[in-house]
């Protein structure tokens, strides 16, 4: 076989992102339109080639393709898994190295012009957002809902969905929301202070139903804080 022959068989290698952010409606992820065959016209999470004279490793190439697609340089990012097959991508054998990526509601703001142009935020539905996906992104994404919603249960992630700066209040609000259901007050704020992933900021309160609330920030915005027990 000539080398030419073996290039023919190289497999497809990309890494591609599910996007999370938290909206006023709930969680959120971003997909893109794809402009090019395959699947041209139809929705799928955004992705890219990976570039071998470019990208130092795996994860460089994951943040370079986020940059491309959001604007976002420094966000949390989590290798999800690898995938491939030979059916995956119409063009040929493809391998994907799939990344979760959390976005605050500052990110949103101020690099909503930097998104990509035929990109929107959807709606998470249950396990996916209500429509079909190019190749087989919506069981991607369905992989990437089973892992964020198994980690709020027992890590500082919901957090890293927040603007930077926060009270306990909206950070148990938003746990609430993914976990789908009401917390205790004392419990909640006793783990959290178990787990000292964030910290006050001095000076500055925010207006409450009782008396002025704390504003606190997380203390690192690229890894989590896990729990010694379930919330």
């Amino acid at each position: 076989m000539t080398t030419h022959d073996n290039d023919a068989f190289r497999p497809i290698a990309t890494v591609d992102l599910a996007i999370f952010s938290l909206s006023p409606t709930g969680l959120s992820v971003l997909l893109v339109r794809r402009a090019n065959a395959p699947f041209s016209g139809e929705w799928a999470l955004p992705g890219g080639w990976i570039h071998v004279d470019e990208d130092a490793d795996l994860e460089a190439a994951a943040r370079r393709v986020l940059k491309e697609k959001t604007g976002v340089e420094t966000p949390y990012l989590e290798q999800l898994q690898t995938t491939g097959s030979r059916t995956r991508d119409p063009r040929g054998w493809s391998i994907s190295i799939v990344y979760i990526a959390l976005l605050s509601a500052d990110d949103i703001a101020e690099r909503q012009d930097a998104m990509a142009g035929e990109a929107e935020w959807r709606l998470i539905e249950g396990e996916g957002v209500g429509l079909s996906l190019a190749f087989d992104h919506a069981s991607l994404l369905k992989e990437a809902l089973g892992r964020i919603r198994s980690k709020v249960e027992y890590s500082s992630l919901p957090g890293h969905l927040l603007p930077a700066r926060f009270t306990l209040s909206e950070l148990q609000s938003v746990y609430e929301h993914l976990l789908g259901r009401k917390l205790d007050k004392s419990a909640f704020r006793k783990r959290v202070a178990e787990a000292d992933f964030l910290k006050p900021i001095e000076g500055e309160m925010r207006r409450a139903s009782n008396r002025p609330a704390q504003v606190f920030r997380l203390k690192d915005t690229r890894t989590l804080a896990l729990f010694d027990r379930t919330i």
